[in-house]
């Protein structure tokens, strides 16, 4: 995997901080193994500031006709987005000179965190290929310690300038955890670690599947707003560096909305 260095700090001190954040990432298993998890009450930060035009200072160096910043990061993913809507796809990226480009390095240019939900594959709903996204499933988008390293290493090791957290319509682990939280029925397995993780979107506002569509909701916001006062993802976000969004995907249009 190719690094792309943060210039700001010297290389002697980037080597001990890389070493770090690599056994962090592998050592996640474990520590979920172990049963560790983010705390539930972890306190909501405001979301990201106002995404910045391509031409903003600090921009990530990129492959020619990639994003290499925030705003037009999220600019591409929406253009993908539409194609795949209507149909008009264009699947980038698959010949062979960039199956063989990707060999030896690769330049994604956004990190979606999404759901394992089959009917979600981020590289198809974007309309992008080999190396363009990185992306990271678990049911609901909860967090734990292997995501939170795999989301460190595509921003901090890649350089990518956008993650966005994508949540979608008919949500099976909200669903179960919405269904858990009213019944009290006990959760198979390690199901009831993801339930647990998302009751403290569940919004009590409301009854039945609107209940179910809200806390889809309210679940994307409270996992961006954890990562994005995550404090390396937090000094990237300051300096314009980094965007952390939160999206929505509608099975029924096929269309991903950002949510606030």
């Amino acid at each position: 995997m190719t690094s792309t260095p943060d210039s700001t700090v010297p290389a002697r001190e980037r080597r001990p901080q890389r070493r770090a954040l690599l056994r962090a990432a592998l050592a996640g298993g474990a520590v979920l193994a172990a049963g560790a998890a983010v705390p539930a009450s972890a306190p909501a930060a405001p979301l990201p500031v106002p995404l910045l035009p391509p031409d903003a200072p600090d921009a990530l160096p990129s492959l020619p006709g990639r994003p290499g910043t925030p705003g037009a990061a999220l600019r591409a993913l929406r253009h993908g987005n539409r194609r795949w809507a209507t149909r008009h796809q264009t699947h980038p990226h698959e010949a062979a000179g960039d199956r063989l480009l990707a060999v030896s390095e690769q330049h994604p240019f956004a990190l979606v965190l999404g759901c394992i939900d089959s009917r979600v594959p981020p590289e198809l709903v974007f309309d992008q290929g080999l190396g363009d996204l990185m992306t990271v499933r678990s049911a609901g988008c909860v967090l734990d310690e292997a995501v939170l390293g795999s989301v460190a290493y595509g921003v901090l090791e890649l350089g990518i300038p956008l993650v966005m957290v994508l949540g979608h319509q008919s949500c099976g682990a909200v669903t179960a955890a919405v269904r858990a939280d009213g019944t009290g029925e006990a959760q198979p397995a390690h199901i009831a670690y993801v339930t647990e993780q998302i009751r403290p979107a569940i919004d009590r506002t409301r009854t039945g599947p609107a209940r179910v569509d809200a806390t889809i909701t309210a679940q994307t916001r409270l996992v961006t707003a954890r990562l994005s006062a995550e404090p390396d993802l937090a000094a990237r976000v300051g300096t314009g560096r980094l965007a952390v969004v939160g999206a929505r995907y509608e099975l029924s249009s096929q269309r991903v909305r950002t949510v606030a």
